[in-house]
C-alpha cells in the first residue's frame, strides 16, 4: 500500500513506498526500516548515495525520510524538480480531454511512462492502452497490424483478426517513434483520424473506432516536414497538444539522487538483499556526467555497477567506462588549463567553448550545463568571436 504521508512542501507530491509496486512483500528488503537505509543526512552532505552510519545513508532527503517522491497519480514518474512539477501539472490538465497529444523528448526520458500517466488520469482509464512501436513494424505489415484483416485476404491469413485500432477503441492508442512511419503509412493513419473508422484488409465494412491518439518522437517533426519525410497534415492532427519530457540533465541533482536511490532499492527488493550505496567519489562522477541517454542510461549504469561491484559501497571504478571517460575528459581539460597558469577569464572562455563543442553548438544545452542565462552565454560568445576576428586580422 502507498505510504499515506504527504509532502509538506507541495500538494502535488506524495511520499510513496516503492515496495508497494511489487507483489512479493515478504522479502528481507521490504521489511527493512527505510528510515535507517534512506534516512536524512547532515545538512552539509552533498552525496545522498553514500551512507556513513546506520542512521545516515542519504543526504537532503529529510523531508521524505528516504521514500521516493512521486506524484500520487503517476507512481512510475519519479522526480520533484521544477521541470517535472510542470510536467505533472500539464498531464493533469490535458488528461481530461480527448485531444491528440504529441510527446517529445530525447531517448530514455520516459515518454511511454508519460503516455501511460495520461491514460491513468483520463476518463478512458478503464479501457485499453495499446502501444505500438512504429519502427518495429515493417511497412508491408503496417496496414494489417493497424487495421486488421479478413480471413484469406493474403497468404497466411487463416482467420479474421482485429487490428490495433479496434483493440484500442474506447481507450488510447500510443504511437511510439511515430516519425518512423513511412509516407504511405502516414496517409493511411491520417485517413482513420479524419474519418473515424477502419476497414479490414480484404474487407468491405467500415468499422467505427473511438480512440484517443497519443504519439511520441525523439525527432524534430517540423524539420522532418521540411525534409519531406513527414506529412504536415498528420503533424497538425497529432500535435494538438504538444508535451515535452525534460532531459535528465535539466532536472537537477535532486532528481538524479531520487532516481538512483529508486534503482538501488528496486534491485534490493528483486534479489532480497540489503540495498547497496554509492561512494562519494562515484556520486560526484554521476553528478558530473551529462546523461545523453537520460533516465534509461542512468538505470543501466546503476545495474552495471551492481553487477560488477564487489564491495558493499559501489565505487567510482564500478561505473561504466563511457561515464568515467567523459568525466575524466572534463577534469583533464580543467587540469590542463590550471597547469598553463591562464587568467580566470581565459579559463572561462576555453571551458565555455569546450562545453559548446561537446554539445555540437547547442547553446541552450550549453547554458543549462554551465548554469548561465542564455542571453549571458550569447553575449560572451559574441565577445569571443569579436576578439578572435580582431586577432586574426592583426596576424
Amino acid at each position: 500500500m502507498p505510504h499515506p504521508a504527504q509532502s509538506h512542501e507541495s500538494p502535488h507530491l506524495m511520499v510513496e513506498d516503492p515496495a508497494s509496486r511489487h507483489e512479493n512483500t515478504n522479502t528481507t528488503a521490504s521489511h527493512i526500516n527505510r528510515n535507517h537505509l534512506y534516512g536524512a543526512a547532515k545538512p552539509e552532505a552533498r552525496h545522498i548515495f553514500k551512507h556513513r552510519n546506520a542512521n545516515d545513508t542519504c543526504s537532503n532527503t529529510n523531508r521524505v525520510n528516504g521514500y521516493i517522491i512521486a506524484h500520487p497519480a503517476y507512481p512510475l514518474l519519479i522526480g520533484q524538480s521544477p521541470p517535472m512539477m510542470r510536467l505533472y501539472s500539464l498531464i493533469e490538465r490535458i488528461s481530461l480531454r480527448d485531444n491528440s497529444v504529441l510527446i517529445t523528448g530525447e531517448t530514455g526520458t520516459g515518454k511511454e511512462l508519460v503516455a501511460r500517466a495520461i491514460h491513468r488520469q483520463s476518463p478512458r482509464r478503464g479501457e485499453s492502452f495499446v502501444d505500438i512501436n512504429c519502427s518495429a513494424i515493417p511497412d508491408t505489415l503496417f496496414e494489417a497490424e493497424l487495421f486488421g484483416y479478413q480471413r484469406g485476404s493474403f497468404t497466411g491469413a487463416m482467420e479474421t483478426r482485429r487490428g490495433l485500432l479496434e483493440e484500442a477503441s474506447g481507450g488510447i492508442l500510443f504511437l511510439d517513434e511515430v516519425d518512423a512511419l513511412s509516407l504511405p503509412g502516414q496517409a493511411k493513419l491520417l485517413r482513420v483520424l479524419q474519418e473515424g473508422y477502419v476497414r479490414h484488409l480484404g474487407g468491405r465494412e467500415n468499422i467505427p473506432v473511438d480512440v484517443r491518439i497519443v504519439a511520441a518522437t525523439g525527432r524534430d517533426l517540423q524539420q522532418s516536414v521540411k525534409e519531406g519525410t513527414f506529412r504536415s497534415d498528420l503533424l497538425f492532427r497529432l500535435r494538438v497538444v504538444p508535451l515535452h519530457v525534460p532531459e535528465l540533465r535539466e532536472r537537477g541533482e535532486e532528481d538524479l539522487r531520487l532516481l538512483t536511490n529508486h534503482f538501488l532499492l528496486r534491485d534490493a527488493q528483486r534479489y532480497d538483499v540489503i540495498p547497496r550505496v554509492f561512494s562519494s567519489e562515484a556520486c560526484e562522477a554521476l553528478s558530473l556526467y551529462h546523461w545523453p541517454g537520460n533516465v534509461r542510461e542512468l538505470e543501466n549504469a546503476v545495474a552495471y555497477a551492481l553487477a560488477v561491484g564487489i564491495e558493499e559501497d559501489l565505487g567510482i571504478g564500478d561505473l561504466p567506462q563511457d561515464i568515467l571517460a567523459a568525466v575524466n575528459v572534463q577534469h583533464g581539460v580543467l587540469k590542463e588549463y590550471l597547469h598553463q597558469h591562464l587568467s580566470l577569464a581565459e579559463i572561462e572562455r576555453r571551458y565555455i567553448l569546450f562545453v559548446l563543442e561537446s554539445f555540437k553548438g547547442n547553446r541552450a544545452k550549453t547554458a543549462l550545463v554551465l548554469d548561465l542565462d542564455l542571453r549571458t552565454l550569447n553575449r560572451k560568445l559574441k565577445v569571443y568571436l569579436a576578439v578572435t576576428k580582431f586577432m586574426t586580422a592583426r596576424a
